[in-house]
């Protein structure tokens, strides 16, 4: 356990920034399954219309912390080329 009062600060502060990080990076594995989700429907164009938004979380996790930029560079590559060859098919 913690004794000095900066240590007792850091403890608490790192309570509270697992709550928001957990909540975040629910968030973001929601929306790449919903991506996902639409992908498998073959539906091009709620996939299109839910892309932005799916970008826009997955660079805010990487803003945050909770994910690597490669990471991100990863998931976003992979999900506009299934995008695009079920787009072409």
């Amino acid at each position: 356990m913690a004794n000095t009062v900066s240590a007792l600060k850091r403890a608490r502060q790192i309570k509270r920034r697992t709550v928001f990080n957990s909540a975040r990076k629910s968030r973001l594995r929601k929306q790449i399954r919903a991506f996902r989700r639409l992908l498998a429907a073959k539906d091009v164009q709620a996939a299109t219309a839910a892309l932005p938004r799916t970008y826009s979380i997955i660079d805010r996790a990487v803003k945050w912390g909770i994910i690597k930029d490669n990471t991100a560079a990863r998931y976003k590559s992979r999900l506009t080329a299934r995008l695009k060859a079920l787009a072409s098919a």
